[in-house]
């Protein structure tokens, strides 16, 4: 079995998640199933490292403040659209935030965070130098935002993760 579908709960996820994107019918059901296998391959010559949770009390820390920063991100990306540009001091930058990071898993994990984050965007990161560029929207305090990613994101990642 763990031949066929070495991934199970992915395969199991994609196949919902693609019900719920289309509409339930044994069509999509076998095509659904279809992509989540060969999905599943993927993953397989991927040989992605099993994350390692160390603690769990943070996980839920930091599902909270990224939710609320989601919110929070959401309400301020929507006013500045709405004010049409007439938010003077507004500018949008690359910034380059070196990291203490060297976990994939927790990596992968600051990348989602960061990416749904209405506002900012991950572009890239050089491991070996351990530097992240992100873009972000709004930039008014190149140390104020590298101060929050280290701070309020990567912190709890280390603690979870390392």
């Amino acid at each position: 079995m763990s031949r066929l579908v070495p991934y199970p709960l992915l395969s199991l996820s994609l196949v919902l998640m693609w019900l719920l994107l289309t509409r339930f019918s044994l069509g999509h059901l076998l095509l659904g199933s279809g992509i989540a296998l060969v999905a599943g391959r993927a993953m397989v010559a991927l040989q992605p490292e099993k994350p390692r949770i160390r603690r769990w009390a943070p996980v839920f820390r930091l599902v909270g403040i990224v939710s609320l920063d989601i919110i929070r991100s959401n309400a301020a990306v929507a006013l500045l659209i709405l004010n049409g540009g007439r938010h003077g001091g507004r500018r949008s930058a690359f910034l380059r935030i070196p990291l203490r990071l060297r976990s994939q898993p927790a990596l992968a994990l600051l990348a989602i965070i960061l990416t749904a984050t209405p506002g900012t965007a991950w572009l890239e990161h050089d491991a070996e130098a351990g530097v992240l560029l992100l873009h972000v929207f709004d930039m008014k305090d190149e140390a104020e935002w590298i101060a929050l990613i280290r701070d309020r994101y990567e912190a709890l990642l280390l603690e979870i993760f390392e």
